[in-house]
């Protein structure tokens, strides 16, 4: 069932000059009065979604536009308002429709102040009594394939609906909706405490889950870790090494793309695929850093486009000969590559932390290793913000110089 958070309807009476004198009293005669031209009276309803995925695809929904009075209209008119705060830029929202036919259509929008407006370009007739339904989607697709933007998000668009008639343009009945908006969620699970330098590589999961109506394409996991790993996938009963991704940016960052570049996840679903990472011999002892970021609509630049973090896992490599670490055992089955229906992981509240640092393969960290296992954030996701609301604020440079902020908690 479609829930939406929020929806007010409100009308604008159009009413004759036989009315107004009939409130105050004074009206005219009856043989008058019905010779008196009754104008169109237009109702429009929204069933707009209640999720959209920022960076994703576009989700359907339908305008129902209704003439309730006795007088046909030849020219019923749609307009739309969608404000979603001013952490959006200007080519983040896109509006399309289905009036006839199959093709889908744009409405053209203009961007002023974090509102976007536009009307549908076609007009509709509809006669007394009767209704129309349009078919509309939106989405908020922060950039173009292999060109995200990482700069802006929100959390919720406020959709108006307008319908009128005629060239005048005013509106005879509105409808607001509020559409949320939310991002993929990704993260590590079950990461060991330790791995030994030289030694044998240690395994967790890789997760990406999609908790929205939006299907996503040119997704790409990216597990940021440092120069002295390597990491292999299990693909087909088969452990893969991965080729490391480097920015001259952030020369000691690597990240390895565990699920591919550009996959696709369906809406309402995840992802997940076995890792296992080893430490070089020569690897500093201490505690060192995992992390699981995903791109939506990266380039050919690494580490940008829209950009959904996942929490830190922090693990200590011992030294080189050093009894300790966990080993990967051997395969038993081949790792799920496909969406699944599986429910995307909750979120929850956290202050801002530092994104891996680009200087050193590691790094300073809270999780103990006398733990079996280290921190990994399984039940939590964060996007790289850097303004009160937006939901990302990634791209703008390397990843040791943005700040990281999770989602809030949904119920």
């Amino acid at each position: 069932m479609n829930t939406r958070a929020h929806k007010i309807r409100s009308s604008v009476a159009v009413s004759g000059t036989a009315l107004l004198l009939a409130a105050a009293g004074l009206g005219l005669a009856p043989a008058a009065s019905a010779a008196e031209p009754q104008p169109p009276v237009l109702a429009v309803d929204t069933t707009a979604p209640a999720k959209v995925g920022l960076a994703g695809l576009p989700v359907d929904f339908t305008t129902k536009v209704s003439n309730t009075g006795t007088t046909d209209t030849s020219s019923a008119r749609l307009t739309y308002r969608i404000d979603g705060g001013a952490g959006l830029p200007p080519n983040a929202v896109g509006l399309e429709y289905r009036l006839d036919g199959t093709e889908w259509k744009k409405v053209p929008l203009t961007y002023a102040g974090g509102t976007f407006s536009g009307e549908m370009p076609e007009t509709f007739p509809l006669a007394a009594g009767r209704d129309r339904t349009v078919r509309l989607r939106v989405g908020v697709p922060m950039g173009t394939p292999h060109n995200g933007d990482g700069n802006g998000g929100t959390e919720r668009l406020k959709l108006t609906t307008l319908v009128s008639y005629g060239a005048s343009g005013a509106a005879t009945d509105t409808d607001d909706d509020t559409i949320e908006v939310d991002g993929l969620g990704t993260a590590l699970s079950g990461v060991p405490a330790t791995a030994t330098a030289g030694g044998p590589a240690v395994g967790f999961q890789a997760t990406v889950a999609n908790p929205t109506a939006s299907g996503y394409e040119n997704v790409t996991d990216t597990l940021i870790t440092s120069k002295y790993a390597s990491v292999q996938v299990l693909r087909s009963g088969t452990w893969e090494t991965l080729t490391p991704v480097t920015s001259d940016a952030e020369a000691d960052v690597y990240g390895f793309d565990v699920i591919g570049k550009d996959a696709s996840l369906a809406a309402h679903s995840s992802t997940v695929v076995k890792v296992r990472v080893g430490y070089r011999e020569d690897t500093p002892a201490g505690k060192t850093t995992l992390r699981s970021c995903v791109f939506v609509n990266q380039g050919s630049v690494p580490f940008r486009g829209t950009t959904f973090c996942g929490n830190e896992a922090t693990l200590t490599v011992l030294a080189a000969g050093s009894a300790g670490g966990t080993p990967t055992p051997a395969p038993t089955a081949p790792a799920t590559r496909t969406p699944s229906a599986t429910p995307a992981p909750s979120a929850s509240p956290s202050a801002s932390t530092e994104a891996p640092s680009a200087t050193s393969g590691t790094t300073s960290g809270t999780s103990g290793a006398s733990s079996r296992l280290a921190e990994t954030g399984s039940n939590g996701t964060s996007t790289i913000a850097a303004v009160a609301g937006a939901f990302v604020l990634a791209g703008a440079g390397a990843l040791g110089f943005v700040a990281l902020r999770r989602r809030r908690t949904r119920a």
